[in-house]
């Protein structure tokens, strides 16, 4: 699991048409942090391409990828990008390690 704070960072990633999760993190909040370790579970699956930001560090990039992928911003907020799009995403309770591998498994083939 990487940590992403940059906005060019971010869209060389997703204009490399590579899939890869992304987590919206924030360090304040109960639920942020049950969402986390959720992540960080599915990570032990042996997943690669795991990225996340904490929003209160990276508030532009959390706003950049709100915006250009026309998603709510809501943290946390777990996102599957397949292409160069959002192919899957979550909030709050949702984000388990189980929704995970299941978004990853329909949309991964």
């Amino acid at each position: 699991m990487q940590k992403m704070d940059s906005i060019e960072q971010f869209d060389q990633l997703v204009e490399s048409g590579e899939a890869f999760f992304m987590l919206k993190h924030s360090t304040t909040c109960p639920i942020s942090q049950a969402g986390y370790d959720e992540y960080a579970k599915f990570e032990k699956t042996g997943i690669e391409n795991l990225y996340f930001l904490t929003v209160q560090d990276s508030r532009d990039l959390s706003n950049h990828i709100a915006e250009k992928f026309h998603i709510k911003h809501e943290s946390p907020q777990a996102i599957l990008f397949v292409n160069s799009d959002v192919a899957w995403h979550a909030s709050h309770f949702k984000i388990t390690a189980k929704a995970m591998t299941s978004a990853k498994e329909e949309n991964l083939k």
